[in-house]
């Protein structure tokens, strides 16, 4: 997780509006929903943003009941595959995970890869670009209500989708409408071509009753 100096200014004004948009409500829902979803001996992380941040970034816990030297050597000492990396995978089928290799280590620009692998996989699965967070949102914390829209939107795919491999309440992400394809046969195609349609244009029920010629008096009776 990298470390941000403090913003200033404008800067300062527009991050703070930024900062407001982050539901502490809608963190924990994601929390119990990646809980639910990864399985296995995960963890959850204290409540708060920043709690939220590195949990999400290294899968670990802020070790809150340690001291810090003894923070700094677990900290050294382990390094669970990021939360993002197995949360994408576990919605795949097995074989068909898009992330093959998780590295574990605490190195920054594998930390960064790692993000970039869980956002290529998102899209991937369907989540559309608009909804796909900035890698710099999570490793800076730059925008954190973005990498909430971005989970929220991953489970309302994955809802939507229904093939079994999603876990959890449904009633924590609404479904995406889903498009209503028709498919016409050939004949019926074919009938299509020999219709005019009213946007070509109409003279069908029109006459030229009770029309004067241009210039001259109408008459009224």
């Amino acid at each position: 997780m990298a470390n941000r100096g403090p913003s200033y200014g404008l800067s300062r004004e527009v991050q703070e509006k930024i900062d407001q948009k982050y539901d502490p409500e809608l963190e924990q829902r994601l929390v119990d929903w990646i809980v639910a979803q990864c399985g296995g001996n995960l963890e959850k992380p204290q409540p708060g943003k920043q709690n939220f941040q590195k949990w999400l970034m290294d899968g670990t816990n802020p070790y809150l009941t340690l001291s810090t030297g003894q923070r700094a050597i677990l900290s050294s000492l382990t390094s669970l595959p990021q939360i993002l990396c197995r949360l994408i995978n576990s919605l795949y089928p097995r074989g068909k995970e898009p992330i093959k290799k998780i590295p574990e280590t605490q190195m920054a620009f594998k930390q960064m890869e790692k993000i970039s692998h869980f956002l290529q996989g998102a899209e991937a699965y369907g989540v559309t670009t608009t909804d796909i967070f900035q890698t710099v949102d999570l490793w800076e914390g730059k925008d954190m209500a973005a990498v909430q829209r971005t989970l929220m939107a991953l489970g309302s795919v994955a809802v939507t989708k229904d093939d079994g491999h999603y876990r959890g309440d449904r009633d924590w992400f609404h479904r995406k409408a889903q498009g209503y394809r028709r498919e016409f046969t050939e004949e019926q195609l074919r009938q299509g071509q020999s219709l005019i349609g009213l946007q070509m244009g109409s003279n069908r029920g029109a006459s030229q009753a009770g029309m004067t010629g241009y210039g001259m008096h109408r008459q009224i009776m």
